[in-house]
């Protein structure tokens, strides 16, 4: 499959144009003269072994959520591309994913069918509303099936939740935006400390890593048949102490 076929696939369904203005989204590295892709990895953040993994996979392409801030020159005998923010605001991104699992793994049976999503002007926030409220206890159990180590603020001591906002990746700065918009909660990740001790809302910090890496699939299903794809063996870098 020609890459730039690949690319415009992903392109139509979280274009370019709709990226950050800070953002690096689209060719990280395009290697002129190999257009034809035969074996493409999918992974969350290009790094030296994602980029060794790469090549002993034998793959043409890398195609990754994060965008190279940080590319290093020796990376350049390797097509790779990137969907970061405009795969953040697209429907049924970064974001809407994360939803997904959720309601896959139970939080379904407290939503309307379908489930009722409120997009925000800024389209990185999803707030959804329930049609019952869930006991903070129960929606814990929920967030733990797709982020075993997520942490929990709850500064103002509530039982349950009856609107959600979402915000995979690093979402603290929507707190208040979260609020203003009737939200209860907002689940997200890289929480700091002055943020959540100031928090006016529940918090869930379910991990950068966790809450994103979930997307993959995703660019595997707009990719399409015509080429091989393999997924990077990848982690979060955080893990947690055990004896």
């Amino acid at each position: 499959m020609n890459k730039y076929e690949i690319s415009k696939k992903i392109e139509a369904f979280a274009p370019l144009s709709t990226q950050e203005e800070w953002d690096c989204s689209g060719w990280g590295v395009d290697v002129q003269g190999y257009d034809e892709i035969k074996k493409i990895m999918l992974c969350l953040t290009v790094t030296d072994n994602i980029i060794k993994q790469a090549k002993e996979n034998h793959c043409d392409m890398i195609v990754s959520h994060h965008p190279l801030f940080y590319a290093k020159l020796n990376w350049g005998d390797i097509n790779i591309y990137c969907a970061h923010t405009n795969l953040d605001k697209a429907h049924g991104g970064t974001t809407d994913t994360l939803i997904k699992n959720l309601l896959l793994n139970g939080l379904d049976k407290y939503c309307q069918n379908p489930p009722q999503i409120t997009f925000t002007p800024d389209e990185f926030l999803r707030i959804l509303d329930l049609k019952k409220e869930i006991l903070i206890s129960d929606f814990s159990k929920n967030i733990k099936t797709i982020s075993p180590n997520a942490r929990l603020v709850n500064n103002q001591n509530v039982k349950s939740l009856k609107k959600i906002a979402f915000c995979a990746g690093s979402g603290s700065e929507f707190i208040n935006d979260a609020k203003n918009l009737g939200a209860d909660c907002l689940v997200t990740g890289d929480l700091k400390f002055h943020t959540a001790l100031e928090s006016p809302i529940v918090l869930y910090d379910v991990g950068h890593f966790e809450s994103e890496v979930l997307v993959l699939p995703v660019f595997k299903r707009l990719i399409g048949s015509g080429v091989e794809i393999v997924k990077a063996d990848e982690h979060s870098p955080f893990f947690p102490i055990s004896f």
